[in-house]
């Protein structure tokens, strides 16, 4: 608690001076508390929380705002907020970050984001972090959003009109760390209309973000191959429209989102042995910046009253490009193009899906109390992988189809909900003959196709034993595929087929978990156990040569989860959140599962504490800190060439924020890495804590503000 008093103190300290800015949602903390009791992705339809049996978190859009003032980094605002969330790597990459141990379904509006087929870690940048409105996250496995979700899901909600009438909304945001090179900067326009059951909401923004510096005034590393958004440049467009007729609704949304390195510096690899971490300089690096270019739209239609229950359609389409930075690795390398050793190449995602999703709600169906959930989703996703600047195949085109209906009943009986559902996944994978780079042997790969058929249960109970008290027990399933192209472009062995490669056998993954919560009209507390396990996992584990390769073996994932926030006044409230997790694997199929998982599949242990305080009418200060804790694993031991020992030091990190609003607008100031700590991140600690081209360190003491007015 020490840090958190420091940070308290400090921050009070601070707003004796001008205040500056925090960019706020327009909804007030009233809103916020309501829209947070009802959740709509872990069940497909309007459910309040305590009738949820599972772990839930919703992070506010008032919570975003403060965090995002603070970093403007949604995996930072997850690990804040979320308990099972792995921390942040800072980076456009988000290797490493996982929930519970294993790899979340991400969607905008139920549009997924994800890219399972060749999870290229970088589809957590897809959209401003303005026109989000809230996040649900629903903790551990679950099938009712479809493929991908053995971790959980994490389902950004985009802002909607709520008061009548047209308004205009400016946000600015700058921070610094008072070096030349480290101003970043965004400025954005709302425009938000409602009436006569139309309404329209249209938002763009550009950003430019500098070079960053960690505790002890080093320059932070850039990485110029996997993508950083240190020394980048975005914008984005997204538009919402909507009109209701009586009852009926039809809305359609697009979002437009482009983030670019600029490529003014170059890696600096650091001195392991010394323990200097990575740092940059001026400089081109080799090839084009890497880039993340998303398009996203969906067409969304509502029938309030059809056939005694809600219909709900949407049509979407996701087209996602993700361009990586040059390297001459040992992979790319061809001798019948250049000297080995001297070839650079760029490697480039691209993922296009198309999907539909229908789901009918009927309340009190043949007797009073039971609900009846129906609906079809239906997945197109063609993803391949090439090298850019030879125009070489490295993962061929993996044509994906999935048709998933299901039917979830839900019956509620005084204090009691029970809810039991099944959902068949019919999902085939094509690919045509292609040969692989000359790093594999130029094998050619007899193509083929791949069909999974596979029902995924889940059965749970909500139980309000008391007032304000309830407890729950659930099992669920989440179904998901290995890392397919990561598989396909590593084939060496010839005479294979696409159609005998047992590695792309799905992840079913069993989500066991029983908890208790209560929540009081001051306050709140939930804590929970699960037990995560599938028979055929995925890990990834990189050999002495720097590839990484997906082996099949079982995974067990084990913790424990806890929540609270009390408010001690109207104006004073105190939060925090706490994970424990145990993930397992084993060596081989058959072997015992006795080798701990890697940062690259789980996080540390890890404490999150929060203070917020109204010390004026329309001023907050808002306090945090988060404590990760040591870990050291598998000691000792080795899977072929591939290294599994794994050391990290824990850091304690404390945040500071304050908004204040007037009628010039809403201001805001924060200080992220209030006591300017020198760290290096969990993941380049873990995974990367021999690679002097990696060991990233994390941002020291960087000041923001912000301007927010509506007219």
């Amino acid at each position: 608690m020490k840090p958190v008093s420091l940070a308290v103190a400090a921050a009070c300290a601070l707003m004796a001076a001008p205040c500056a800015l925090a960019q706020q949602a327009q909804q007030n903390q009233e809103q916020d508390s309501e829209m947070a009791s009802v959740v709509v992705t872990a069940t497909r339809t309007a459910k309040a929380v305590d009738k949820i049996p599972g772990a839930v978190s919703v992070i506010t859009q008032q919570e975003l705002s403060t965090q995002y003032l603070i970093a403007d980094d949604p995996s930072q605002a997850l690990a804040t907020y979320v308990p099972g969330y792995a921390p942040s790597r800072q980076k456009l990459t988000s290797t490493g970050e996982s929930l519970r141990g294993r790899q979340p379904l991400i969607l905008l509006d139920g549009i997924p984001q994800s890219n399972p087929l060749r999870a290229g870690q970088r589809e957590g940048y897809f959209a401003d972090s303005a026109i989000i409105e809230r996040i649900e996250v629903i903790n551990g496995a679950s099938a009712m959003q479809g493929l991908g979700a053995t971790g959980g899901i994490i389902n950004y909600i985009t802002r909607t009109p709520r008061a009548n009438g047209t308004s205009y909304n400016v946000n600015t945001r700058f921070s610094s760390q008072f070096r030349s090179d480290s101003l970043d900067w965004k400025t954005g326009l709302t425009v938000s209309h409602k009436s006569d059951g139309f309404d329209l909401l249209a938002y763009g923004a550009v950003q430019r973000r500098g070079m960053g510096y960690d505790g002890k005034g080093r320059r932070l590393g850039i990485d110029n191959v996997q993508g950083d958004t240190l020394d980048s440049h975005g914008d984005d467009l997204f538009v919402k429209i909507g009109k209701t007729f009586g009852d009926q609704r039809l809305q359609l949304s697009v979002n437009r989102f482009n983030l670019s390195g600029d490529g003014d510096y170059r890696n600096q690899p650091g001195v392991v042995a010394e323990g200097v971490p990575t740092s940059s300089e001026p400089g081109d690096p080799i090839g084009a910046e890497p880039r993340n270019k998303v398009r996203s739209a969906s067409l969304d239609y509502r029938h309030a009253d059809l056939g005694g229950g809600a219909l709900t359609a949407q049509l979407f389409t996701h087209d996602f490009e993700a361009l990586y930075g040059a390297t001459n690795t040992a992979t790319f390398q061809d001798a019948r193009i250049a000297p080995v050793s001297s070839l650079y190449d760029q490697s480039h995602i691209v993922a296009d899906k198309l999907g539909s999703r229908i789901t009918w709600v009927r309340p009190d169906t043949l007797v009073e109390g039971l609900e009846v959930t129906a609906g079809l989703d239906w997945l197109r996703d063609h993803t391949l992988q090439r090298l850019a600047q030879t125009d070489r195949t490295w993962v061929p085109e993996l044509k994906f189809r999935s048709l998933a209906p299901f039917l979830q009943l839900e019956y509620e009986i005084g204090p009691v909900t029970v809810r039991g559902g099944v959902r068949y996944e019919d999902a085939k994978l094509e690919v045509d003959t292609y040969t692989t780079l000359a790093a594999y042997g130029n094998r050619v790969v007899q193509g083929g196709s791949a069909e999974f058929t596979k029902s995924v249960k889940n059965i749970g109970a909500v139980w309000r034993f008391a007032p304000q008290w309830s407890v729950f027990a659930a099992s669920s399933e989440g179904f998901g595929l290995p890392d397919a192209g990561l598989v396909l472009r590593g084939v060496a062995v010839p005479n294979q087929s696409v159609s005998n490669l047992v590695s792309l056998q799905p992840i079913v993954t069993r989500n066991n978990e029983v908890g208790i919560n209560w929540r009081g009209a001051n306050g709140q507390f939930g804590v929970s156990r699960y037990d995560s396990r599938s028979k055929i996992g995925s890990v990834i584990r990189i050999n002495s040569a720097g590839i990484g390769l997906v082996e099949r073996v079982p995974t067990t994932v084990k913790g424990w989860e806890a929540n609270a926030e009390w408010r001690l006044t109207k104006g004073l409230s105190l939060s925090g959140t706490w994970s424990s997790i145990d993930g397992k694997t084993a060596a081989t199929q058959g072997a015992p599962l006795d080798l701990d998982l890697g940062a690259r599949s789980q996080g540390p242990d890890k404490t999150t504490l929060g203070a917020n305080w109204s010390f004026m009418p329309k001023a907050q200060l808002r306090l945090q800190a988060s404590h990760l804790r040591d870990r050291d694993i598998n000691i000792g031991r080795r899977v072929g060439t591939a290294n599994l020992e794994e050391h990290f030091k824990g850091y304690t990190l404390a945040d500071a924020a304050a908004t204040w609003d007037s009628r010039y607008g809403k201001f805001g100031v924060s200080i992220e890495n209030l006591f300017d700590k020198q760290y290096v991140g969990y993941y380049s600690q873990s995974a990367s804590a021999v690679d002097s081209t990696a060991t990233y360190a994390g941002r020291g003491r960087t000041l923001a503000l912000s301007w927010n007015r509506s007219f």
